[in-house]
């Protein structure tokens, strides 16, 4: 993804750093701090599985496609399974808004690799999220999107979603933030 938005020169995430950070030991239930969706492909159907989990069940949808995917890194992404590989993933946790007194959800990632954009999958993911925070009575569900991104920007304008040109995203991080961190009130 970093290397998808040029912003390699800021990434610093590894494996461990994400999976100590997004998983950790006592991670609190879904919904109430980061969740992630993995977006789970395969090609032969997947088996349903009785899971317990609370608020929310694993979404299964059978996509026909009219040509076969050709995945050059699907080893990389195998998951558990024989034939099952991650082809993208959605990161959000909640936020709230005083304007609607209500929760939300704000998206900080969605990502489908490359191979399997165009497919419907970038928009199944969005809709799981979206269902998720409707079926929570929460108020509104955002994210920021790259203003050279017209593709994203032409695909969310689609699905209905207001692009707020008069708001921009303020950042405070690396030495930046510690420097604030430390002004004397």
């Amino acid at each position: 993804m970093a290397v998808f938005e040029r912003l390699t020169h800021l990434f610093s995430a590894t494996g461990s750093s994400l999976s100590s950070t997004l998983f950790p030991e006592n991670s609190p239930p879904p919904f109430t701090s980061f969740t992630v969706f993995l977006l789970e492909v395969s090609q032969t159907p997947f088996p349903l599985i009785d899971q317990n989990y609370p608020n929310f069940s694993p979404i299964h949808k059978t996509v026909n496609l009219d040509l076969p995917i050709t995945d050059p890194q699907a080893e990389t992404f195998r998951s558990c399974g024989n034939d099952v590989v991650v082809a993208g993933f959605v990161l959000f946790f909640p936020n709230y808004s005083s304007f609607l007194a209500k929760p939300g959800f704000y998206i900080e990632d969605i990502f489908v690799r490359e191979c399997y954009r165009r497919k419907g999958f970038g928009k199944m993911l969005l809709s799981a999220v979206a269902a998720q925070a409707a079926k929570m009575g929460y108020g509104r569900v955002e994210w920021v999107v790259l203003d050279w991104n017209v593709n994203a920007i032409k695909f969310y304008e689609e699905m209905g979603a207001q692009i707020m040109q008069e708001w921009r995203v303020c950042r405070l991080t690396g030495d930046a933030l510690q420097a604030f961190a430390n002004i004397n009130i």
